[in-house]
């Protein structure tokens, strides 16, 4: 069968296919722990779901518009401004069948063929991907863990061209944790002043789970904000993936093309999910707020199981629910006949022989790191890390 050139472009996301595979294994009875997924364990607390059965209940059942309910996109700007002191109007606001949907229509709304997209490593693996299903070309920049894995402002000033069109980061990151600054971001703007063609993704999903203080956006800065798309959803902070919601807010020309993408792909957002979202968005926070004082004990305790492995190099998060240790000490390592030529190498032999999923970080564009969730029960986290180590020291 003669099939598009454009699945030679990209990727499977690794995330996806570590997920599935351990699935399989799984199916042929084999113990799988998994600490692959950025899919929080908890439930979706009740007065959001009790909001969705209403909803049913209320027959909302029909098409929805193609930007998501009136009163759904007001109650995301109620969100930004309540909580990041942001100012947008509903008419900037797309609702979107998850946050990934959302980072697709503003690359496809922007990149053309031969744009330059700037990705500071590691990045989300989805990233790069849609860029090149766009046919833009991607720059990547590596940074360093010295640096907490943080593009600095000479390092971007740097890599700016004359075909640069898009930046795009998350912050907090995924997979490293790493949370910007205001003043890191302060910095980052000052360089983008200079540049007035370039557009700013900024993903935002990770927003709650801060262990160090509030999070800061780089839209808060005035002169810049026209340029900068907020990439946002439901999965991560309510625990809301399989829900399927996320949001931009961007300036309304940005916001109206996405609009114009989204209605040839998918059209409206699931209704009931749409109801749903307004609870959350604007109901009690305290379910999330107990999630993250989890996810605080949680990074604790992998930080100190890391600590018990030999070889192992992690800086502690910042955010998120991932840890992104270096494994490189374990290159040119073998099991018998499992020998370990890098990140991929390892992520399969923890699959395979301790039975445990994780990511390489060849996916996140820092091919000596392998990534590790927290988004699972502490049970769960002691026993995979336990058959980590067990695993890792059969290596010679």
């Amino acid at each position: 069968m003669q099939l598009s050139s454009l699945l030679q472009r990209f990727n499977e996301p690794e995330t996806l296919k570590m997920a599935k595979l351990g699935r399989e294994l799984r199916a042929q009875g084999f113990d799988i722990t998994d600490l692959s997924l950025g899919e929080p364990d908890f439930d979706t607390p009740d007065h959001i779901k009790a909001a969705a059965k209403k909803a049913i209940d209320d027959n909302y059942s029909h098409y929805t518009p193609v930007a998501g309910y009136l009163d759904l996109r007001e109650a995301v700007c109620t969100k930004l401004k309540r909580d990041n002191n942001l100012d947008y109007t509903p008419a900037q606001i797309i609702i979107s069948t998850g946050a990934k949907q959302s980072i697709y229509n503003t690359v496809m709304s922007i990149v053309d063929k031969g744009d330059e997209v700037i990705i500071p490593t590691p990045f989300w693996v989805t990233y790069s991907e849609i860029v090149k299903m766009a046919g833009g070309e991607v720059k990547i920049v590596k940074t360093s863990a010295e640096n907490g894995y943080k593009i600095t402002a000479a390092e971007l000033e740097a890599a700016i061209t004359d075909r640069t069109k898009l930046f795009m980061f998350s912050s907090p990151c995924n997979p490293s944790g790493a949370v910007y600054s205001k003043e890191e971001l302060s910095a980052l703007a000052e360089v983008f002043k200079k540049y007035p063609d370039i557009f700013i993704m900024s993903d935002e999903i990770y927003e709650y789970i801060n262990f160090v203080g509030h999070h800061q956006s780089i839209a808060q800065f005035d002169f810049l904000k026209d340029r900068v798309i907020i990439i946002n959803g439901l999965s991560k902070a309510y625990a809301m993936t399989g829900w399927r919601l996320g949001y931009i807010a961007a300036h309304e020309t940005i916001a109206r093309a996405c609009e114009k993408i989204q209605g040839q792909v998918t059209s409206g957002t699931n209704a009931v999910t749409q109801r749903a979202a307004i609870v959350a968005l604007t109901g009690d926070m305290k379910p999330t707020e107990m999630m993250v004082a989890e996810f605080t004990k949680r990074r604790q305790r992998v930080m100190e199981l890391l600590k018990e492995i030999p070889g192992i190099v992690c800086s502690e998060p910042e955010g998120a629910f991932y840890v992104f240790p270096q494994v490189s000490h374990y290159f040119g390592k073998a099991d018998g006949d499992d020998r370990i030529e890098d990140a991929g190498d390892l992520c399969m032999y923890l699959l395979n022989k301790a039975h445990v999923t994780t990511v390489t970080g060849s996916a996140f564009g820092e091919p000596n790191c392998i990534r590790i969730s927290f988004a699972n029960s502490m049970e769960n986290i002691e026993k995979g890390f336990g058959k980590i180590k067990e695993a890792l020291a059969k290596l010679k």
